[in-house]
């Protein structure tokens, strides 16, 4: 009870020292943008908006590799608060958003921090709260007409391509900050890492489609560019390295010949319809999104400047294609998405030295293909929703070109789980609406069909007037292999195991939208 007691007293606080001052600030700016426009200014039209949001999440299984019971330990308290606003001058449009977050440092947290000062190798280790408390301006670009056909757009923006947000053939041009939290697909344009590009589209209605060509001139700040993991002991840290900091013997190098942040990359993608389908093709160089390590023991092109390495993040090149349409003989929308990334690095396991996944590079080509199915479930009378429900189910599969087991090639670097020469993911879910929509139970279920590995994630949200949004979930990982740490053979061990297993998580986020 006195545990119980504190997580709450621990809550509330958070919430007044955090949310409030950011609500007072938010409203304030609000109130006077809406006195200018007021004003009737001719050569100005400024709006803005935003929103406050807060998250709890509490631990559902026992972290082995932390001491104690962690089950049921509070292990977040976050807040947000993200500002948006436009002005208009002349032929210009100009936009602009800036975020800040915070982190209530829970007894979770607090242990995680003790470890981290213990068993990091040449310690002490990061801080785990400067990790996940950030402020920044995370866009700001103009946009301007060039005729009729011309739409053109400036500055640090996002741009997403293809057609999933749950896994990303071709959505390749930014990477995703998943530090504070994994699992997270439904708000990928919180966690996708916005970039300074050059961004034109040109539309052509003699072909029904448009072209958009971008290009991003290397502007952008090192720790822009991929994927960015728990990767210095907090609570998303792969098992069993929670509370150790890879990154002091393992530092990231931004600068490497085969993937400078400084280079140029770019591309451009068609989007047409006929009739009956929608298509889309494309082409990039960007950066890999998973890093790889460049290990001292055999060094890609650069001598490491870590104990171990460096993490390096090589430039690929992707070119994708998708189709759409509607089945009237089974009322569904059908999608199919192809991608093949060229020059994708990856570690190897010769288990020739100490620590699993530390071996030489090894370069593939990847062909990722996604196959969909939408549909519209009319369940009002059986389960008495307002409206039809929508239902999707989807099939990812990774096909790893040339493949060679006697490389062991791993998933990823510090990890002895091989690579499979294909690995695919089953998933569907579905969504109910109840009180004219306001209310909406879903449930979403994934099967990893190569390794039996499986994740449930019921939620509901409910909508609260016109500003509040409310929502829990439940994220639970099935894994059948045992996770490394536990006795687990190496190859037995998987990317899901390893990262997601006991990670088990209930979480509350509250939303207020301005």
């Amino acid at each position: 009870m006195i545990k119980k007691k504190r997580s709450n007293r621990e809550v509330l606080k958070f919430l007044t020292l955090a949310i409030v001052p950011l609500s007072i600030t938010c409203t304030s700016v609000v109130a006077q943008a809406t006195d200018a426009e007021s004003e009737g200014d001719a050569n100005s039209n400024i709006k803005v908006g935003g929103y406050l949001r807060g998250w709890a999440s509490w631990n559902l299984a026992d972290a082995p590799d932390v001491p104690g019971d962690d089950k049921r330990k509070l292990s977040m308290l976050r807040g947000s608060a993200s500002l948006n606003a436009s002005a208009k001058t002349g032929d210009l449009t100009w936009s602009g958003i800036v975020r800040a977050d915070v982190e209530g440092n829970t007894r979770y947290q607090r242990d995680l921090q003790k470890l981290n000062q213990t068993n990091t190798p040449g310690g002490p280790g990061a801080d785990l709260m400067k990790e996940l408390r950030n402020a920044d301006l995370r866009e700001f670009y103009v946009d301007a007409n060039l005729g009729d056909r011309v739409k053109l757009r400036l500055g640090k923006q996002q741009i997403v391509w293809g057609e999933t947000d749950f896994f990303h053939p071709s959505d390749v041009i930014h990477g995703f900050d998943y530090r504070w939290r994994q699992f997270l697909e439904g708000e990928g344009d919180e966690l996708r890492k916005p970039l300074i590009l050059v961004n034109a589209k040109i539309d052509v209605p003699e072909a029904n489609g448009n072209l958009q060509i971008l290009v991003r001139p290397g502007l952008d700040r090192k720790k822009d560019i991929g994927n960015t993991y728990d990767l210095y002991g907090g609570r998303w840290m792969p098992q069993p390295y929670r509370g150790n900091d890879f990154l002091t013997i393992l530092p990231y190098d931004y600068e490497h010949p085969k993937g400078n942040y400084k280079d140029v990359t770019g591309g451009f993608r068609w989007v047409g319809s006929t009739d009956k389908l929608n298509y889309s093709f494309s082409y990039v160089t960007t950066f890999q999104g998973d890093p790889v390590i460049n290990p001292v023991t055999t060094p890609y092109y650069k001598t490491p400047t870590g104990v171990l390495g460096n993490f390096i993040f090589p430039k690929i090149s992707v070119a994708s294609a998708s189709v759409s349409g509607e089945i009237s003989a089974i009322d569904a929308v059908l999608n199919a998405e192809i991608a093949f990334q060229q020059g994708n690095l990856y570690n190897s396991d010769p288990n020739a030295i100490p620590l699993p996944g530390w071996g030489a590079v090894v370069k593939k080509d990847v062909v990722k293909t996604t196959l969909r199915a939408d549909k519209q479930l009319r369940l009002m009378d059986w389960l008495g929703t307002n409206q039809a429900s929508f239902a999707s189910v989807q099939l990812f599969d990774s096909w790893i070109k040339n493949f060679k087991s006697y490389e062991n090639a791993v998933a990823f670097g510090g990890y002895p789980a091989k690579l499979k020469e294909h690995d695919t993911v089953l998933t569907a879910f579905i969504v109910l609406n109840y009180m004219n929509s306001k209310l909406n139970p879903q449930i979403a279920v994934g099967r990893n069909l190569s390794t039996g590995d499986a994740f449930i994630i019921p939620s509901i949200s409910y909508q609260y007037g016109n500003n509040w949004r409310i929502s829990a979930e439940a994220d639970l990982f099935y894994t059948k292999h045992q996770p490394l740490g536990k006795g687990a053979k190496a190859e037995q061990s998987y990317p899901l195991s390893d990262f997601l297993s006991n990670h088990d998580q209930l979480l509350i986020r509250a939303t207020y939208q301005f």
